[in-house]
């Protein structure tokens, strides 16, 4: 668990949030957040949703059923967002 899971708790949303994080330079499906994070693909799917409403992920459809997420770096709540777990995760090292 890393430290901004242990400060504001561990709920799928941050999970699957965390994992786009972590792979910010690239595309994904919810199969594969669903696989790499161990959550459920109806979980992972459910908790996306807020944050490709708020402009913070990305979504774009490869062909008539699968769909491609990534986070939006165009989006300046997506960079703050980012910015503070990079941060927080490296000051709480140091600590």
């Amino acid at each position: 668990m890393d430290m901004v899971q242990q400060v504001f708790g561990k709920n799928a949303q941050m999970t699957v949030l965390r994992n786009l994080i972590e792979h910010r330079e690239e595309a994904t499906y919810l199969s594969g957040i669903a696989h790499e994070t161990g959550l459920s693909h109806s979980s992972v799917a459910r908790v996306i949703e807020p944050l490709v409403e708020a402009g913070i992920v990305i979504e774009r459809p490869l062909g008539k059923q699968i769909r491609t997420f990534k986070l939006n770096m165009d989006n300046e709540l997506t960079r703050l967002i980012v910015d503070f777990y990079l941060e927080f995760n490296e000051v709480a090292k140091d600590n």
